[in-house]
């Protein structure tokens, strides 16, 4: 295992020598500066577009098949959202939602119309006066954001204070130091550990260290689902894309047309799909489903 990680007590691989908060700050400032200057100008394609929605309406199944009052509303709180996508998809449905996000780039430039439900500044501190204030909601959503976090075992534990009662948070990061990465570059596929990434990503996940996680902070794993599991690719010499970026793009299409595929099936069938996947340790990323175990 690459030198630069270490196993945490929990069982996820985590940076040994992180930055610091503040040199931290400073990063993702210069970073989301950068964002905000362009590289946000990048249009999707319609086949992406449904590939999005097709992953919004299979976590909502999953939400909806644990929590079945909220298939009418229900009020969402979305960490580090991004380009907005999750806050228009339940916005459409009527639900409450709020987003909170270093910058307004993303969604100013994807989902205009959800920037007044937008609250911009540093993350952890915006958590902390959501909680001061005693808000709650249905659904805590973060999406590769985890991985980013200098400490995620607090936050897991302090994002318990932010859940309605019955409520779910709703976790994806990708699957990392996986079994299919590890086979790829025992044979011979890859020759570094390429999902190693700091400072961007500092924290290493697989489905059951992720799960363990959840379960050592107050949170029970109600469901878990994978996605597409682009590392395949690796496994042949004319779709690696480590080993050939140019093959990145073509391999990133194909993804998105299998899972639109995929998801042309009854919901039902999809999701019991990805859950298995994810349960057998596949997929590029795993979301799983939490519930407070009780009394924050």
């Amino acid at each position: 295992m690459d030198s630069r990680i270490r196993k945490h007590v929990l069982g996820f691989w985590e940076i040994v020598d992180k930055p610091t908060p503040q040199e931290l700050r400073q990063y993702y400032a210069d970073k989301y500066y950068q964002e905000a200057k362009g590289s946000y100008e990048l249009e999707y394609s319609d086949e992406e577009l449904q590939y999005f929605r097709s992953k919004l309406e299979q976590r909502l199944a999953v939400i909806q098949r644990n929590q079945p009052r909220l298939k009418i509303r229900g009020k969402m709180l979305d960490v580090g959202c991004g380009e907005g996508y999750a806050l228009a998809f339940y916005r459409a449905r009527g639900w409450d939602v709020k987003g909170i996000d270093f910058s307004d780039a993303g969604v100013s430039s994807k989902n205009p119309d959800c920037q007044d439900a937008l609250m911009t500044g540093d993350i952890f501190t915006l958590l902390a006066d959501e909680i001061i204030r005693g808000e709650t909601y249905d659904v805590v959503w973060l999406q590769n954001v985890l991985e980013h976090v200098l400490d995620p075992v607090d936050l897991l534990k302090s994002l318990r204070q932010l859940i309605a009662k019955n409520g779910l948070a709703v976790i994806t990061v990708p699957n990392d130091c996986s079994a299919v990465q590890q086979t790829a570059l025992a044979r011979g596929h890859i020759d570094n550990e390429f999902w190693i990434a700091p400072p961007d990503h500092l924290s290493y996940f697989d489905h059951i260290s992720l799960q363990n996680v959840a379960n050592n902070t107050g949170w029970r794993t109600v469901d878990v689902l994978a996605d597409f599991p682009i590392d395949w690719f690796l496994f042949h010499s004319g779709s690696n894309y480590v080993r050939d970026t140019s093959l990145g793009k073509r391999a990133h299409k194909s993804r998105v047309q299998i899972e639109n595929l995929i998801h042309e099936q009854p919901i039902d069938v999809v999701i019991n799909f990805w859950s298995a996947m994810a349960k057998a340790g596949l997929g590029r990323n795993i979301t799983a489903f939490l519930q407070s175990n009780g009394s924050n």
